[in-house]
């Protein structure tokens, strides 16, 4: 049937649709579809925050509701225990982190203001490391084997905050005692607060591995460490004066202690039960012999360091504590193996039938001390020393003996370390403190006579004899602690 033709009409009378200016046309060109510009930005997926940023802003919104609602005791636990491999990896990343500490400052401080004001900076943190062991009062390794809570973890924090405000009275005193000036008085508190908060945050770290959260504490102790080193690092660059770095470096510790670490251990762990007099005046007693321990046998590894004060330019201070990097290497790759099996340690121990197996796992340790030592030995021979002094931008070669008795040391300290954690978890760490004031009667005239008579290598060399003889006094002891708890004595 033809078309009709008022229909053809009607059809052409339609309006025919205009398009909008705004709009472009999709017609393709030469076969390909283009889209718009404004189309493109607008289906184009917004951009996700980073993994860091993510979890500092989780964190920040967690803290704050904590705050605002008052429930920090109450906050639902948000991270595993148990955690293995998180263990060794994020403690190790701590312990690291608290071991190059003291290095990288001294060498940030060498390349900006010289070996003379780095090696004042030097005497300051030894002044502090020292007085660090007064804050801990040698409660960590007891507090994180207390498996069944015989204490409360408030009775832990009062006790660390007594010592902590005696740390900071006996830090002052030993400046008015020294006479220091205005500017090493500075750097001497400065470094004094970084360290007391070191050891009142270890109370709190101590409480995350008591309860099998050993990798939050190794993350909140790195947290510190780099907190602390960027502050006193851009201060220093920026003015050039040690005494504002050192300040700087303790406000860091204190924000991340308040910000960090605090909550975290109110956070992940459960509620404490209340404190008592009693049970914290049982902390200070039982745990006299540990801190005496601890004390004594930083203050034995002090000795040199404090008789080349009175005798030689503070520059020997920077070339002691750089040889002595290496040795302290040692003791913290041995720590890294160890210290996480605290806790499992202290589980085999209450075994009796698996006193045998203890005996070998702390063979095997020592074992693996020495072949750490020897690995760094061979380290230092062949890299380590030129490494070192383009790490500090002085020469070490001619120091290249002196380095290989710092590292058989370090070895020394690392065995004396790890059996001082074995008697404490053995609770018998009353029987071996006479042990650390023997060795101290002997290193203080060991390293006076030595340091007048050989300088600064004779202050290397004092330290390894030290070292040896209470090695060896701790040796016998253990041996005889064994026997007699072998007799059932």
């Amino acid at each position: 049937m033809p078309n009709n033709p008022l229909g053809r009409l009607a059809r052409r009378r339609e309006a025919t649709p205009v398009r909008a200016a705004n709009q472009t046309s999709r017609t393709p060109r030469y076969g390909v579809v283009t889209k718009s510009r404004r189309r493109g930005r607008a289906e184009r997926p917004a951009r996700q925050p980073g993994f860091l940023a993510r979890v500092v802003n989780g964190w920040w919104n967690r803290l704050i509701s904590a705050v605002f609602g008052g429930t920090f005791s109450e906050q639902t636990e948000q991270y595993l225990a148990h955690q293995t491999k998180r263990d060794y990896v994020c403690n190790t990343i701590g312990q690291a982190a608290w071991g190059m500490l003291f290095p990288a400052l001294t060498m940030v401080a060498t390349w900006l203001v010289g070996a003379e004001q780095a090696g004042l900076f030097s005497m300051a943190f030894t002044v502090g490391t020292l007085l660090l062991f007064l804050a801990n009062y040698g409660v960590r390794t007891y507090q994180v084997s207390d498996l069944d809570d015989m204490r409360s973890f408030l009775d832990y924090q009062v006790n660390r905050f007594i010592t902590c405000a005696a740390m900071l009275v006996v830090g002052w005193l030993w400046c008015q005692v020294r006479g220091y000036d205005a500017t090493m008085f500075a750097i001497c508190m400065g470094v004094l607060v970084f360290r007391a908060v070191d050891g009142l945050a270890d109370v709190y770290e101590g409480r995350l591995q008591q309860k099998d959260k050993l990798y939050l504490a190794g993350l909140s102790q790195a947290a510190r460490c780099v907190l602390g080193l960027v502050a006193f690092s851009v201060i220093l660059f920026l003015t050039r004066s040690l005494p504002a770095a050192s300040l700087a470096m303790a406000a860091g510790g204190v924000a991340s202690l308040v910000l960090l670490t605090v909550p975290l251990a109110y956070f992940e762990t459960e509620r404490s039960l209340p404190a008592s007099v009693r049970g914290v005046r049982e902390l200070f007693v039982e745990c006299f012999p540990l801190f005496l321990a601890l004390f004594l046998y930083n203050l034995i590894d002090s000795v040199p360091k404090f008789a080349m004060e009175g005798a030689l330019s503070y520059d020997n201070q920077l070339y002691y504590n750089a040889m002595y990097f290496p040795a302290h290497s040692i003791l913290m790759m041995a720590g890294f193996i160890y210290k996480p099996q605290l806790v499992r340690l202290a589980r085999i121990w209450d075994d009796p039938e698996k006193h045998r197996r203890f005996d070998l796992l702390v063979l095997a340790m020592v074992g693996v001390i020495a072949l750490i030592t020897a690995g760094m030995a061979l380290v230092m021979g062949t890299v380590g020393i030129p490494l070192m002094g383009l790490m500090y931008g002085l020469d070490f070669e001619q120091f290249r003996g002196l380095v290989y008795v710092m590292v058989a040391t370090g070895g020394v300290c690392a065995c004396i370390d790890f059996l001082y954690q074995i008697v404490t978890v053995l609770r018998a760490q009353g029987e071996v403190s006479r042990l650390y004031l023997i060795a101290f009667a002997f290193s203080v005239p060991v390293s006076l006579l030595l340091v007048n008579f050989a300088g600064l290598s004779g202050a290397v060399v004092g330290a390894l004899v030290s070292m040896a003889i209470l090695l060896t006094l701790l040796v016998m002891e253990y041996a005889a602690i064994r026997r007699r708890m072998s007799r059932g004595y």
